[in-house]
């Protein structure tokens, strides 16, 4: 009898255990400005423009065991556009592109994480940008994870994808070399 309580005992030690181990979530860190969501467009084909959102949030659940049971939320104020020239910017929250005063809102939800190989996967989800919602992949990858030196535990990714400006009703004509603008994301995550 005793051998039989000892291994329910040492069953369900192992069971919380394995708990544990499950994903970890994540609030992206906006306040120690450890996060980035920036872009970068063909300009005529000559060179590349590049801009960032400066105003977004974020969480995220990480399972390094089991990246398939990862998930990633994100909402992004299109307003807070900013490509460090403020009449470009003026026209990027206009009804030509972002349209802003409708859509101020621009967010990701994934549905699906498929890992790719050792800290990489896809990242399948909904975009939803000047409001049009679409399927995105990012192609994502773990930089790190580690205590930090204030006692919280961080994750760090970075992942891109390309979208068709005509897919999400952004129908300024910016010439052949301008129909795709690529994401460029960095966040770093503080485990709760």
């Amino acid at each position: 009898m005793l051998k039989k309580t000892l291994a329910a005992l040492a069953l369900g030690s192992a069971l919380l255990t394995a708990g544990q181990a499950m994903a970890a979530d994540y609030v992206i860190d906006k306040q120690g400005q450890h996060a980035f969501v920036n872009f970068k467009i063909s300009h005529l084909g000559y060179s590349w423009l590049y801009g960032t959102f400066k105003d977004f949030d974020g969480t995220f659940s990480f399972d390094e065991k089991n990246p398939e049971a990862s998930k990633v939320k994100v909402n992004i104020n299109t307003e807070s556009v900013d490509t460090n020239h403020a009449e470009r910017d003026k026209h990027l929250r206009s009804g030509d592109f972002l349209n802003v005063s409708k859509h101020p809102t621009a967010t990701f939800e994934s549905t699906a994480v498929k890992s790719t190989g050792t800290g990489t996967a896809d990242i399948t989800g909904n975009l939803t940008l000047n409001g049009v919602t679409k399927p995105v992949v990012i192609k994502a990858k773990l930089v790190g994870q580690g205590d930090d030196p204030w006692g919280g535990y961080r994750a760090g990714f970075e992942g891109s994808t390309t979208l068709k400006l005509k897919d999400f009703d952004i129908q300024k004509d910016l010439g052949p070399a301008s129909q795709e603008v690529e994401l460029i994301l960095s966040v770093e995550g503080v485990r709760q």
